[in-house]
Formats: structure tokens, sequence, C-alpha cells
């Protein structure tokens, strides 16, 4: 048996891992991390203002957990961690994967201040969007990858939900039972 002083080490020398059955609260820093590969609270500000220009006060009184592998929620308030509830907040994440996605819960609630990777969709192109239809769209010149589809509703932008740009082809991520026929 090997003594450990790494945090949230019992002393057997095998870090936590992480458990798909209850809502466990994000560390703040790297420093703080116990579970390997679990993401920060300091990681997941930042990418939200790296990849869609989210400032990071959009997050103040948000707390965030993971419930499975790279689920991660968003509570605006505190509870005890861990906590073994089925549901807790919205869901705006999943890591633990090659590329970030944010859900369309997420980009719904908080993606109307981002800057950044949101694409302008004109009526007939939201329309299929909600659909859930690909479509050519080789006029995008911004990231490839998940990207916020967005419509001007009422003199604001609005957005939709997720889409995956590539190859001049946006592609809805629109879950099936949340599609709508617009037109």
């Amino acid at each position: 048996m090997t003594d450990s002083n790494e945090p949230g080490d019992d002393g057997d020398g095998i870090p936590p891992e992480n458990d798909g059955q209850q809502f466990d609260r994000l560390p703040a820093t790297a420093a703080e991390r116990d579970v390997p590969g679990r993401p920060t609270r300091k990681e997941v500000v930042q990418w939200w203002e790296q990849r869609y220009g989210v400032p990071p006060e959009t997050w103040t009184g948000q707390t965030f957990w993971e419930k499975g592998n790279g689920k991660l929620w968003a509570f605006a308030a505190d509870v005890v961690s861990p906590i073994p509830v089925e549901s807790l907040g919205l869901r705006i994440l999943r890591t633990r994967q090659e590329h970030w996605k944010p859900s369309t819960d997420a980009v719904q609630r908080f993606g109307g201040v981002a800057t950044e990777n949101v694409v302008h969709l004109d009526r007939s192109e939201a329309e299929l969007f909600a659909r859930g239809e690909n479509q050519d769209l080789p006029r995008w010149d911004g990231d490839w990858g998940y990207v916020i589809a967005a419509h001007e509703i009422a003199d604001a932008i609005e957005p939709i939900g997720v889409g995956l740009y590539l190859h001049g082809e946006l592609r809805s991520t629109v879950p099936k039972g949340r599609r709508e026929d617009l037109s």
C-alpha cells in the first residue's frame, strides 16, 4: 500500500473515480481536482468565453456539477457535494471527448450573450435547422466545429440550438423530440 497526499485520495494510492450515480461539484481549479479528467469550473468558464465569447460573469451564481462521464450541469444555487439525485439544474456541456459540445438547453439559455461562433440564419435557414435538417452554408467564414445557430426575432438575435459546421455544411443537432416545423 502506498501513501499519497493527493487531494481526495483515501490513502490507498488510488485516486477517486467518477460516480455516474451522483452529482459531484466541479473543482474550482486544477489544484483542487481529485478525479482525473474532471474539468474545473475555471476551464468550463474559459471554454465558453474562448469558444463563444460568453462573458465569465454570465456564470456568476451558478455552481457546476458532473454526473456520468463528462455530462456537466449548471445549478443556480448551492447544495452539498456529492448529491445522489436524478437531476440538478440545467445540463450545459458534454466533455471527456475530443471536442466539448454544448447542450441545446445551454445555448438557448446562455447563448444570447455569445459573440463568437454564432451563425446567423435567415428565416428559411432557421426553419430547416429547427426541423433537424442539414444544409449547405458556404457563406460561414468562422470556425469549424460546434456553433450556435441563431435567428433574428423581434429585433433580437435568439439562439435556436447547436449546429456542427464542417466543410461548408451546417448540421443540425436539434434533438429529435425538440424539432419543430416553423414554416
